[in-house]
């Protein structure tokens, strides 16, 4: 296969991963952009094997070391994606970022152990050139700091991990930004040491620094804050696989990289805008520490209205309009088939029904609108906050299921940790209907005034047995 041939066929798979990404900003056209996604990666796998069989004049003994990373990489991915449970999918996305991160690091090591074996056109014993020698540094310090921090991420996701790093709190300490920044200047200092001396200790040295930073500047982060933690991580892994790219000189690697970074880095900043964080602090690993102090302390016991699943079901059903608001806790309680019925008894009963999506629902960007897809939730009642807000006044009722900060009018008040945090104006329908566990605060840690208000009524246990409960009672 010639390399103009190569070219040409990592072209057409850049194209497809274009496709993809625009496949999959919308979820009418998410599986058309899958298809994309999955045809650019296999074009880009068979050309790589085909060029590594080439460059290894013919021989399939490298090959087959390939072959056998594939099996055993896709069938386990295949494995996971069969398995996993929407509610873990934020740990999945943790998972496989982490896993980029590493191979991004592993593929650097491997090119400054043995250049010549690595980077085309280098002699044996020749040394790398700077230009190389600096896309190493960027893209190893790059993947082990989204190792290492993605490693946390999941840990924090996770939320079954004792140690204390894995815990959803933040984890802060006295000088805690000093010592990233001192860090951080010393993991420069070392890699352009290295890109400029080609000194292996300088190498190592930086790339442990590298892992260390990873772990830094993801433990002050809340749980309240993940949502932007795994668009971040999303962002990183790309540009360290396309800092990689340029190292070896794949220009697959290069356009995939770079779009994956590109729309992660700005996924992240429209995380930000909906969660009235600063980009730049995002970056740095900066945020998360205001919103969990307002966490600590003994909160007072305040009286709510409760009522029982029946009582939210005659609710509803003499409604004209009813908003549906989705949080974590359906995720959860996998409540949202349950939902989908019930909409579809008050859809039959002519209830004009619609659900209303935050930027930052659940833990991850899009989690609820995964969690609408797979119930098959018609697409055309599905509104994002910006769409959906200025109805909320209109609305008869207003059922949130397991929300909390997304809906909390703190962040209308100065002064508040989440104060101008964009948010979906549920407290201005007529009547709210609030579903949870219990009064427990959210990731944010503060109390919900919402909850109180006179118009609310909050009905108490799991959100599957609670919805199925209201759809018998419509019936």
């Amino acid at each position: 296969m010639s390399m103009n041939v190569v070219t040409l066929l990592y072209l057409v798979a850049s194209v497809c991963f274009i496709q993809a990404l625009k496949g999959l900003s919308h979820p009418t056209t998410s599986i058309r952009g899958n298809v994309f996604g999955m045809t650019g990666m296999a074009i880009a796998v068979v050309t790589t094997g085909a060029l590594i069989y080439k460059l290894a004049g013919g021989h399939l003994m490298g090959l087959g070391w390939v072959l056998l990373g594939l099996v055993a990489g896709g069938g386990y991915g295949a494995y996971r994606a069969k398995t996993v449970e929407m509610t873990k999918m934020p740990e999945l996305v943790a998972f496989f970022h982490s896993m980029i991160g590493l191979a991004a690091v592993f593929i650097a090591v491997a090119a400054v152990v043995e250049p010549a074996a690595m980077l085309e056109g280098l002699a044996k014993g020749a040394a790398i050139p700077t230009g190389n020698r600096l896309e190493l540094f960027l893209g190893a310090a790059i993947g082990a700091i989204t190792f290492s921090g993605s490693v946390i991420a999941f840990g924090k996701l996770s939320g079954t991990y004792k140690f204390r790093l894995f815990q959803g709190a933040p984890v802060q300490f006295a000088g805690q930004h000093m010592l990233n920044l001192v860090l951080g200047l010393a993991m420069i200092g070392l890699g352009l040491v290295f890109m400029f001396t080609e000194s292996w200790p300088a190498f190592f040295a930086m790339l442990a620094l590298a892992f260390v930073m990873g772990v830094l500047i993801i433990i002050p982060i809340g749980g309240a804050d993940m949502p932007v933690v795994v668009s971040m991580l999303n962002s990183y892994s790309g540009w360290a696989a396309a800092g990689i790219g340029f190292s070896l000189n794949n220009a697959m690697l290069i356009v995939a990289g770079s779009l994956v970074g590109s729309s992660g880095a700005i996924l992240s900043y429209i995380m930000c805008k909906a969660m009235n964080r600063s980009f730049f602090n995002v970056i740095l690993g900066g945020f998360g520490g205001e919103a969990v102090s307002a966490a600590g302390g003994a909160k007072e016991q305040r009286p709510v209205k409760s009522g029982s699943a029946d009582d939210a079901a005659y609710m509803l059903s003499n409604a004209e309009t009813v908003i549906i608001v989705p949080g974590y806790g359906l995720a959860v309680a996998r409540a949202q088939h349950a939902v989908n019925e019930l909409a579809e008894k008050l859809v039959h009963k002519g209830v004009t029904v619609k659900y209303a999506i935050h930027p930052v629902a659940g833990r991850m960007p899009g989690h609820m609108n995964v969690l609408l897809a797979e119930a098959e939730v018609p697409y055309d009642q599905v509104f994002e906050m910006e769409d959906i807000n200025g109805e909320f006044a209109q609305a008869d009722v207003a059922i949130i299921l397991g929300a909390n900060d997304v809906v909390n009018p703190a962040a209308l008040t100065k002064g508040s940790p989440i104060y101008g945090m964009p948010i979906l104006e549920a407290y201005k329908a007529k009547t709210v209907i609030v579903n949870k566990r219990s009064m427990a605060a959210g990731y944010a840690g503060l109390d919900n005034e919402l909850f109180y208000m006179d118009k609310t009524m909050m009905v108490f246990g799991d959100a599957k047995k609670v919805v199925e409960d209201m759809g018998k009672a419509i019936e």
